[in-house]
């Protein structure tokens, strides 16, 4: 058995108070048998938008569970860079970050107007306000959580960190973390990232999901009870 720590934004339960749900999950039944096994146990009529730090593994958790759940995945940074016919380091280096995050927000805004997908966005996407707004409002937001060290362990492998550029990487990572997680925590959902098998940090997300989808329909029930009892 693993133990997945599930938390829901307040929204959801009408309550002032985060919940913190421990849900217990017996892996054999969440085992992927192979890297392309699709599930189609968990249905979704919005995107499935991934926030968090670079590092976290949006990107690489993202392709996987837009297999399992059957969806296109869809890197921002990526349709972000195809949009502007720049790379982002280019981007931040010729217009500066507030160009990109408009540039960013356009390319997103597009996004979740499309099709259903899995999504991962960029590290400071869900930390502009009016990103933060369009992935609230139009996509389930999950934030994949990781601590210092994790983070500095996976983005020694890629020099292609604007963010990073300025000087110590432990020392900046750790700024953005004091700054950013508290925003990162208005996401509906929030799984922590470690390291271990792809797969597994995949059966978490769509653990998360499906109590995330529990929840909500025991909240809607409620309201429906409340609403028969007033008539």
């Amino acid at each position: 058995m693993w133990y997945l720590s599930v938390c829901v934004h307040p929204q959801l339960i009408g309550s002032d108070v985060r919940i913190q749900r421990v849900v217990k999950v017996d892996r054999s039944k969440h085992k992927v048998l192979g890297r392309m096994k699709s599930t189609n146990q968990l249905k979704t009529n919005r995107t499935i938008a991934l926030v968090g730090l670079m590092g976290a593994g949006k990107s690489a958790i993202g392709r996987r569970l837009g297999v399992r759940l059957g969806l296109e995945f869809v890197d921002a940074d990526v349709e972000i860079e195809a949009s502007a016919g720049k790379t982002i380091t280019e981007m931040f280096e010729l217009h500066g970050e507030a160009t990109f995050r408009k540039c960013e927000r356009r390319v997103i805004r597009r996004l979740l107007a499309g099709p259903v997908s899995v999504l991962a966005t960029g590290g400071g996407a869900f930390i502009d306000s009016k990103t933060r707004f369009l992935i609230r409002e139009q996509a389930l937001s999950i934030w994949l959580r990781a601590d210092l060290e994790t983070l500095y362990r996976r983005v020694l492998r890629r020099d292609d960190r604007p963010l990073l550029a300025a000087g110590d990487p432990r020392k900046i990572l750790a700024t953005l973390i004091e700054g950013r997680y508290p925003i990162y925590g208005l996401a509906d959902i929030v799984v922590d990232s470690a390291d271990g098998s792809r797969d597994e940090m995949v059966n978490r997300v769509i653990t998360g999901i499906t109590e995330y989808n529990r929840l909500h329909r025991m909240k809607s029930d409620s309201y429906v009870r409340a609403k028969e009892a007033l008539e």
